[in-house]
């Protein structure tokens, strides 16, 4: 009797919290603007990306072609970040090197937080054989550092730019698991889950209408963070020559053919780096003001 008594209150707490949704979002989005840190790194981001896709437009070489007349030359005004040993225009291959450097670490998120989710959700819901079975691999793969775990995975599958991705998911995986178990298992406790299943209503429906919802905040401020992490990871590989292979103007592989050159055309190595190290902040900034928004424990 007190369950049934509960359930049309229930119902009515759910209506009541739909019913405020937009206005909360629009709220967080309010204070998302207020976030200096935030603006700041969304709106360097916005030029990497915009960058990336308007490259054939805002350059006229060829990120490929050698030209030696040209080479190792310093920046100036006709190649505005210099030339490498090949003659070609440095600018050009890091405006092109986006294009490979961010899909690589925007895909190896979404491989690491789809398969991390649905094991977080399966280990935290039933909890027993099933939990014990994905922490203890959780923790194996935990005992190896992420780059190491990678280089592994890229040793297995080969070198090339998919098993990078591939490799770089995998190592972000247990991050995921580890957050969505911990907060299924708080939210399996609800009383709109204990109504849920008295209804009748399946697993499957219960895991991805009322728990998923509930754990769709920490999953999202994780993958932004996760995202600069995967870029360097995915930047480490290829410069160890495990990556993308010449002459593929991608950051980490142009790190690795300028580092001969750092004491005398130092723009060659300098270049990519920078472009690596402006875009993970930016992703860091704009993460770091989406946790302070959605995070409450950070609100105040």
């Amino acid at each position: 009797m007190a369950m049934q008594r509960s359930l049309p209150a229930g119902a009515a707490l759910l209506r009541a919290e739909a019913a405020t949704t937009p206005n909360h979002r629009r709220g967080l989005f309010r204070d998302l603007l207020r976030n200096s840190g935030a603006v700041i790194g969304v709106a360097l981001l916005l030029v990497v990306i915009g960058a990336a896709v308007a490259a054939p437009y805002i350059t006229r070489y060829d990120p490929i072609k050698i030209n030696p007349p040209d080479r190792i030359q310093a920046p100036s005004r006709e190649h505005w970040l210099g030339t490498d040993q090949f003659g070609r225009d440095i600018f050009t291959r890091v405006v092109y090197g986006a294009r490979i450097s961010l899909p690589v670490g925007l895909i190896a998120v979404v491989i690491a937080s789809l398969v991390g989710t649905l094991l977080g959700l399966l280990a935290g819901y039933y909890g027993r054989f099933l939990d014990a079975i994905v922490m203890r691999l959780i923790d194996t793969m935990l005992a190896f550092p992420g780059i190491l775990l990678a280089l592994v995975v890229v040793a297995i599958l080969g070198a090339s730019l998919p098993n990078v991705m591939i490799a770089v998911g995998v190592g972000e995986i247990p991050r995921y698991t580890r957050l969505v178990r911990g907060s299924v298992l708080s939210a399996r406790e609800a009383l709109y889950v204990d109504a849920a299943r008295v209804t009748g209503v399946r697993d499957a429906t219960i895991l991805y209408r009322h728990i998923l919802p509930n754990v769709v905040g920490p999953i999202v401020v994780l993958a932004t963070l996760s995202v600069g992490t995967a870029i360097l990871a995915a930047a480490g590989l290829s410069f160890l020559g495990l990556g993308a292979q010449p002459p593929r103007p991608e950051w980490g592989s142009m790190l690795a053919d300028g580092r001969q050159f750092l004491s005398s055309q130092w723009w060659i190595a300098t270049m990519p780096g920078l472009a690596i190290a402006l875009t993970v902040l930016a992703v860091n900034m704009a993460g770091d003001g989406l946790r302070d928004v959605l995070d409450p424990r950070l609100r105040v």
